[in-house]
């Protein structure tokens, strides 16, 4: 994923804006807003590592459960044609379905 970051299983987008010359990010992947913003890129990444680890922190002391990144787990509904097309492509290429559908998902996610 082009203009992302991630630490402690956390991930965030990364924007630039040329007018303010400035990066900024927010937290992706969960509910609650967290953003952070640096003139570098490694005031960046401290940013965000901080940001992160004050989420943490102030939801440990507040009592709540920060929101966790996403479990891993997927269910898609599809139409049957289509189902069995990626059986077959996973079963052609010796693989599962799970880790042929896994390596497509994240080729797609790496061009975006």
């Amino acid at each position: 994923m082009k203009n992302a970051m991630t630490y402690k299983g956390y991930a965030a987008r990364v924007e630039f804006d040329a007018q303010d010359r400035i990066f900024s990010g927010r937290l992706a992947g969960i509910q609650d807003i967290v953003t952070f913003h640096g003139e570098t890129v490694d005031e960046l990444e401290a940013a965000f590592k901080e940001a992160v680890d004050h989420y943490l922190d102030t939801c440990a002391k507040l009592g709540d459960k920060p929101n966790k990144p996403y479990s891993g787990k997927l269910t898609l509904r599809i139409p049957p044609t289509v189902h069995a097309a990626i059986a077959t492509a996973a079963e052609v290429s010796g693989k599962s379905l799970n880790k042929w559908a896994a390596e497509v998902l994240d080729q797609a996610a790496q061009t975006q």
